[in-house]
Parts: structure tokens; sequence; C-alpha cells
């Protein structure tokens, strides 16, 4: 029975979910429509679509271990995070008006139109997809252990990963079908019941750990320790953490798309506003309750099920909501991740290679389906590993912010080229991979002082950016083309495009 209202769970809200995609369905046959969403949303589905993106499943999963077990240091999610949001306020105007006045459609599209070399957007989208894909076997993993607790023990972890793989599998059929549109329209009912509804219940497991003996003085103090001067890990290790989260956070091709796919610049501004504080209040609780559960026997063992444990004091039902907050947030992440990837594949790998402008979504469609096999088979081939799964997000996060300084200076500063965005990324993705090998995260570099590999490749691609750029400065034709890029961004917006219905 335990069973039956858990799985019965999942298939319910699935079902509502699948039904609300469907209702919001309109023309997607053009590459533009189907990746952006016909740039049509107003901000808060631009809230909800970024909280759904950026809170994957993980935050219940991974990242509640990491606090569970290494305390006070999993809240370097939440400095990144808000950051994050920051830099999305400042990115809108560039990344929306020049997606609606040059038809972009990826990131690597728009790295593509600034620097007016294809080169520029192959390496950009290759180096996307490396990173994403792991995150996409990451979700899939995670939905193993929701199967698992909600099969009450009738369902062996192995098996567990096997049906979470193949439930998230089947539900990109839809992402497949409806593409950015479909998936903004789910991200509000998603995100309403992973952050609204999971927010209640962090508020109820809060008072119970209050009122049970686990406030803030029964944690260990080792947990309320972060690592500084003299500490294995480094002093620098905390900064690496959240500089990396911070620069690699708008370098996902998954939250890029997000700004294109609303009407203005002013409408990403509005969602940065409105995405902060919810972003803030959720995440703060969600660590706090973590971090405070560490007190609660069998948490220590499983840091990972910490969300589970939890919610098992609230019996049966309460472990069936949360169950089903992991899943929707998980929808929203992976769904975001394989419509950009398959996007990108097509649109700057494929056509760049072809010499010709995509305009259909067929071809999108088919990479979008053939990466979710790909991931579900990679997903099952490491089923065994149902435990530290937050090391595939650091390692991931090494990778990707390898595309910040010639994605964020190449968007405020006029001066990059796109040779040095080219030999910036491919010796700063170099040099982190290197370390990688040579420090596997989550370990720091000792004679760094902490770094990880990510930022002792980021500073490689950051000089060797800057350097090119003013040694070998872009031609004259070249710099004028990019000023007139700037320059249109200085022009006023039609108020009209803000005031449109949704």
């Amino acid at each position: 029975m335990n069973m039956l209202i858990g799985y019965g769970a999942i298939v319910l809200f699935t079902a509502l979910v699948v039904y609300v995609m469907s209702r919001g369905k309109r023309g997607d046959s053009t590459m533009s429509e189907y990746a952006t969403g016909g740039r049509s949303f107003n901000s808060w589905f631009g809230t909800m679509s970024f909280l759904n993106t950026w809170l994957a499943g993980t935050v219940f999963i991974a990242f509640a271990g990491l606090t569970a077990s290494g305390g006070v240091l999993g809240m370097y999610s939440l400095s990144y995070s808000l950051l994050s949001v920051v830099l999305m306020f400042f990115l809108g105007t560039p990344v929306n008006k020049w997606g609606r006045t040059h038809d972009l459609r990826t990131q690597a599209d728009l790295l593509g139109l600034r620097y007016n070399s294809r080169s520029v957007r192959v390496i950009a989208a290759i180096i996307g997809v490396l990173a994403s894909v792991p995150w996409v076997v990451l979700g899939m993993q995670s939905l193993g252990l929701v199967f698992s607790t909600l099969s009450f023990g009738q369902v062996s972890p192995y098996l567990a990963v096997v049906l979470g793989v193949l439930f998230i599998a089947a539900r990109q059929v839809w992402t497949v079908r409806l593409g950015t549109r479909g998936l903004i329209i789910s991200d509000m009912v998603q995100g309403l019941f992973a952050y609204g509804v999971g927010f209640l219940v962090i508020l109820g497991l809060l008072t119970w750990l209050f009122t049970n003996g686990h406030g803030f003085g029964n944690i260990a103090p080792a947990l309320l320790e972060l690592p500084g001067p003299g500490s294995p890990a480094g002093p620098l290790y905390l900064f690496s953490l959240i500089f990396t989260g911070m620069m690699g956070a708008w370098c996902w091709p998954d939250l890029f798309v997000r700004m294109f796919s609303v009407r203005t610049p002013r409408t990403v501004q509005k969602s940065a506003v409105q995405a902060a504080p919810i972003l803030f209040l959720f995440s703060a609780a969600l660590t706090t309750m973590c971090l405070l559960a560490s007190s609660v026997p069998g948490v220590s063992a499983a840091p990972d099920t910490v969300w589970f444990i939890m919610a098992g004091v609230g019996g049966t039902g309460l472990v069936a909501v949360a169950g089903v907050c992991v899943v929707a947030a998980t929808m929203g992440n992976i769904g975001a991740n394989l419509q950009a990837v398959g996007t990108q594949v097509v649109n700057d790998v494929i056509g760049v290679r072809n010499q010709h402008r995509v305009e259909s979504s067929k071809g999108a469609k088919i990479a979008v389906a053939a990466i979710t096999l790909v991931s579900a088979a990679a997903a099952l081939l490491t089923a065994n590993q149902v435990s530290g799964l937050i090391v595939i997000a650091f390692v991931s996060y090494q990778a990707v912010c390898q595309l910040a300084p010639t994605l964020l200076l190449g968007i405020f500063w006029r001066r990059g080229t796109a040779l040095a965005a080219n030999a910036a990324m491919v010796s700063g993705i170099l040099v982190a991979a290197v370390l990688e090998l040579m420090y596997p995260s989550p370990l720091s570099i000792p004679w760094l002082g902490g770094l990880t590999s990510g930022v002792a490749g980021l500073i490689v691609n950051l000089a060797v950016y800057v350097a090119v750029s003013i040694v070998k400065p872009a031609p004259a034709a070249e710099q004028e083309r990019v000023d007139r890029l700037f320059d249109d961004l200085k022009k006023r917006e039609p108020a009209a495009l803000d005031n449109q219905p949704a």
C-alpha cells in the first residue's frame, strides 16, 4: 500500500504536468520558435523557469547531503546562487536584446555573433554540451533514490535507478515535442510544487527539529567550521567553490536560453528581482534544515538521504510529497538541459559545419531524443553509484566555468577578439582537465593554497584572453562591427512589448 501511495503520487503529478504542457502547445516548426518559445513569456514565467532550472532535484539529494555531512560548507551554494541572480540582472539587456534583434537561439549562437567566428561558436557549444550531459546523468541517478525510497523497501537500489532513468527518459517525449515553450509552461507547475510545497515541508521539518532536541546546540562543532588557513583543504578552497559557482552560473546553456525566452531586457531584470528572495528563503531554509538534521540518527551514515529521512517523521504521505518535490525539480533541470544541449548540437555544431542557418526544428528534436538515450545509457551503466553524487556536480562546474571569460568579457568589454576567445577557452579547459586528473574533485590543489582545478584554469583562461586581445587587437572593420553591436544596446525598448498578455 505504501509503495502504491509513493509511486501513485509521482504518476498523478506527472500526468498534471503533461496536461498543462500540452494545453500550452503552439506551432514550433521553426528552430527559433522551438529554441526560445517565441520570446513571449512574462517575468513570472521567467522567474519560475530560472528557479526550476537552477534548483535541480539534486539540491534535495547531493547538495543537501553535502550540508548534512560537511556542515556550513554546504551553504556555499546559497552565496553563489544569489550572486548568479545579480549577474542575471546585468546580463539581461545585452543577451535579450541581441537575441531578439539577431534571432539568436543558444548561448553559442550569441558568442558566434559577438566574435563573428564559427570556431568560437563550435568550441563554446562543445564545452557546454560536455559539461551539461553529466548533470543529466546526475539527475537521472538522483531519481533512483526517489524510486527506492518511495518503494518502501520493495525495490532494490539498482532497480530503482533503472526505474528512475526509464521514467525521466519517457517524460522527455514531451520535451522533444514541445521545446522551450512546453518546458517553461511546465516549469511553472513544477516550480510551484518543488519550491512552494517544498518550502512548507521544510518549515514543518524545522519546527520538528527544534522541538525534538535537534537545535543549533546539538550540531557537532566540526560541522560549524569553514576551511581556512591551516585546514587540509587550504585557505582558498571556500573562495574557489563560490567563485566557480558564480562564474559558471550563466555559462550553462540551459540557463542562458532563459534570457532569450522572455519578452524584453526589462522582463529579465524583473525576473532576477523576483527570483532573489524566493531563492534565498528556500535555499537558506533547506540548508539550515539539513544542518540541524546532522544530529538525527541515521543521517551521518547516509547524508544523501537526509531529505527522506526527515520526511519520514511525517509518515508515508509526507515521504511521497518529498519524493514529488525531487521529481518536480529534476524534471525542470533535465528537460531544460536536454532541450538546450540538443539545440546547440544542431544549431551550433552541425549547422556551422554545414555552413547554413538551421531553420527547421526537426533536427533539434532528433538530437534531444538521441542525447536522452545516451544519457539514460550512461546513468544505467553507473547505476551502482548511488552516493557521493555531489562529485559529478563539482567536475561539471570546473569545465563549464571555462566559458566565463569569453562569455562575460565578450558581453561587457568591446576589445575581446575571436582569437583571444579561442585561445582562452582551449587553454582554460586543458589546464582544468590536467589538474582535475591530478587532484580530482572535491580535492583542492595544495600548492595553490586550496584553489580548485576550475579556478586555476580560469586564471590561465582570463590571462590569455586579456593578453591576446591587447597584443593582437581586432582589425578596424571588425571593431566597428562590434561597436555597432554595443551601440544598439543604448536604443530604447518599445514599452508595448512588456505589456502584452502572457
